[in-house]
């Protein structure tokens, strides 16, 4: 697996028992992708990465536990927290017209109609009846961007770059 061609799909936000298993904030729509057998690597705070096997994966709530291959006990799982879980980009199921990763999303430009520049895109917010998109402008702070089709005219993944209608006060 190649780090470059991956998008993250968790981050190793604590441990849980004495066996080693880690706590995941899941950044996936589904813990589907977190299925036994399945290979992940975990990428470290340092940039260091390592291919590994998910061996097995309990949900608690929004958090999912993980027990990962070579990680056997707390002491070892200790050494996890902050670190990502990636997949190859190619191994997400493929989507539906007009939806998109998150990854592929975070990082693009953000424009008006007309062409002048509003910002980049730097996080996402679920909200349960629509996405928002925080965007960072040169000047005005972070703003809010719903994603929903009256606002968000265009993504072009090609060109990374989001064409928008904002409201009146944005």
């Amino acid at each position: 697996m190649n780090p470059d061609t991956c998008v993250t799909i968790g981050k190793i936000v604590g441990v849980h028992g004495i066996k080693g298993y880690v706590k995941i904030h899941c950044e996936a729509d589904s813990f589907s992708i977190f299925a036994p057998g399945h290979s992940v690597i975990i990428r470290d705070s340092k940039g260091g990465s390592r291919v590994t096997e998910i061996v097995d994966a309990r949900p608690q709530g929004r958090i999912l536990l993980l027990l990962l291959k070579g990680v056997s006990d707390r002491n070892a799982a200790e050494m996890l927290p902050g670190s990502d879980l990636l997949v190859e980009k190619s191994s997400l199921p493929e989507l539906e017209p007009d939806t998109y990763y998150w990854a592929d999303i975070v990082g693009m430009s953000v424009v008006l109609v007309d062409g002048l520049p509003v910002g980049t895109v730097t996080s996402l917010i679920e909200t349960g009846s629509n996405d928002v998109y925080v965007v960072q402008t040169p000047d005005a702070g972070e703003i809010l961007i719903p994603a929903i089709a009256s606002v968000v005219l265009e993504i072009d993944l090609n060109q990374k770059i989001m064409r928008v209608n904002l409201p009146e006060g944005l």
